[in-house]
């Protein structure tokens, strides 16, 4: 996949793309030759509902600016998955805030095998937020 941009790179986004639907997503984008911000870093997985809590801020810790989880939303082929991440994420957003990080730096939406322009979107705008945060830090303000 291409993904070399103008954009600014400080800060590394991780994405986690299900294999069933946002990985071909951003299969297409390359094959479509459209670029997007060198610091993002795209993981296939099976379903982002195997991830544990503590593992969104160990990415954090150690230096992840911001994450993308690119699910098939309610499409999800494993049963319960979706729901199943939903509820796991809204326990991560309580833990972010105990610690003082900004919730905007995770993202879970939904992007289908042919989603060009809504892997690119998002992609895009995280790039953005991160470089107006800059590095994740505990006690960090959230922008108004």
């Amino acid at each position: 996949m291409s993904n070399a941009s103008n954009t600014s790179t400080d800060g590394k986004i991780l994405i986690l793309a299900t294999e069933t639907c946002a990985y071909p997503g951003a299969n297409s984008v390359g094959q479509a030759h459209s670029s997007y911000p060198t610091n993002a870093y795209i993981i296939r997985v099976r379903a982002p509902a195997l991830f544990p809590e503590h593992f969104y801020l160990d990415c954090f810790r150690k230096g992840i600016s911001g994450i993308i989880i690119m699910s098939c939303g309610e499409e999800c082929p494993y049963d319960g998955a979706y729901s199943a991440l939903a509820k796991r994420l809204d326990r991560v957003y309580k833990l972010m805030k105990e610690r003082g990080l900004e919730i905007r730096r995770l993202r879970l939406t939904a992007i289908c095998t042919v989603c060009n322009r809504a892997f690119l979107k998002e992609v895009n705008d995280m790039n953005t937020l991160i470089q107006e945060l800059g590095p994740p830090r505990e006690g960090e303000k959230e922008a108004a």
